[in-house]
C-alpha cells in the first residue's frame, strides 16, 4: 500500500513554531477507555487535544475505535475509564451545542421522496430550542444563505434535497452544521459514497472552513492522501494510538502498525518529484 504524505518545501522537514500554548483546548481525550457491554475495549488509554484553529484528522482502519471516538466526544457514550472534556467540560454533561456542528456518515431519511428544499434543510442548523421570540428576528436566513454560498450550493436553494447527487447532499449537511457559524465541527466520514472529484472537492471546502473562517476541523477518514493535504495535525488510531503529530511526519513504520501491513509514504515536494 502506498500513501501521500503531504507536501513540504524540497528537503525539508521544517518545525512548525510552538504557538499550542497560547491556543485554548476544545477537545480533549485523557487516558480514555471505552468498552461496550464489557467486553474488549474498543478504544484504550488514548490521550490527545484538539487545539482552538486546528484542522484534527483521526485516521485508522475500519473497526479501530475513530467512530467510538466522535460519540465520545459528543457525549453520546461515557468513557469506562478516563475522561473526554468538550470546552473544558466533561462532554457527558456538555449543554451549549450552538457551538458545535456535525456531520454524520449518511442520514437516514434524506433520501427518496423527502419533502424538504435544500435550504429548509440548511435551516435546521439554525434551531436551538423553541423561542417565542423567533419570529420577530430576521438574520436567520441571512445565515442559512451565508451557509449556503460558504458550501458552495446557493444555486441549488431551491431543489429538493431528494434530487441532489450523494456529494451535494454531504455539501447541504456541511452547510446546515455551520449555519449557527459553530466553533467546533466534527466530521465522520463524510466522503462516503461520494467520487473521486466529489472528494476532492469536499476536502478543499473543509480546509477552506478551517483556514478562512477559523473553524477547528474534527474529522474521522480513512482517506489517507486527501486528509495529509488539509490537516495540521492527525491522530492515527487502532485501539490506542499509533501516532499524534504534524501528518507530514507519519512514516511508513506508524502506518504499518496501523493497518497491519507494510506500507510505502511517497511524499511530493514543492518541484512535484517523489521520494
Amino acid at each position: 500500500m502506498t500513501a501521500l504524505a503531504g507536501e513540504v518545501q524540497a528537503g525539508l522537514w521544517p518545525d512548525e513554531p510552538d504557538t499550542d500554548a497560547e491556543r485554548p483546548t476544545v477537545c480533549e481525550f485523557t487516558e480514555t477507555w471505552y468498552s461496550y457491554g464489557g467486553g474488549e475495549p474498543a478504544v484504550e488509554n488514548v490521550s490527545f487535544r484538539v487545539r482552538r484553529g486546528d484542522f484534527a484528522a483521526v485516521l485508522g482502519p475500519n473497526g479501530s475505535g475513530k467512530t467510538t471516538l466522535l460519540r465520545l466526544a459528543l457525549g453520546l457514550l461515557k468513557p469506562s475509564r478516563g475522561s473526554v472534556e468538550l470546552f473544558g467540560e466533561p462532554s457527558s454533561r456538555f449543554r451549549d451545542w450552538s457551538r458545535v456542528g456535525y456531520v454524520p456518515q449518511r442520514v437516514e431519511g434524506l433520501g427518496i421522496h423527502f419533502p424538504a428544499t435544500v435550504e429548509e434543510i440548511v435551516e435546521q442548523g439554525l434551531y436551538s430550542g423553541f423561542d417565542p421570540l423567533a419570529i420577530f428576528r430576521r438574520h436567520g436566513r441571512k445565515a442559512v444563505l451565508e451557509a449556503l454560498e460558504l458550501a458552495g450550493i446557493a444555486h441549488l436553494r431551491t431543489r429538493p434535497i431528494e434530487s441532489l447527487s450523494v456529494g451535494q447532499r454531504q455539501r447541504a449537511l456541511i452547510a446546515r452544521a455551520i449555519a449557527g457559524r459553530p466553533e467546533l465541527l466534527f466530521l465522520d466520514e463524510p466522503v462516503s459514497g461520494v467520487d473521486a472529484a466529489g472528494r476532492d472537492r469536499f476536502h478543499e471546502l473543509i480546509s477552506s472552513l478551517n483556514r478562512e473562517q477559523g473553524m477547528t476541523v474534527f474529522l474521522i477518514s480513512h482517506d489517507i492522501g486527501a486528509v495529509m493535504q488539509g490537516a495540521t495535525v492527525c491522530a492515527c488510531i487502532n485501539r490506542t494510538i499509533v501516532f499524534h503529530g504534524p501528518p507530514h511526519r507519519i512514516t511508513g513504520e506508524h502506518l504499518a502498525e496501523l493497518y497491519g501491513f507494510p506500507v510505502d509514504v511517497l511524499v511530493h515536494d514543492a518541484l512535484h518529484e517523489h521520494r
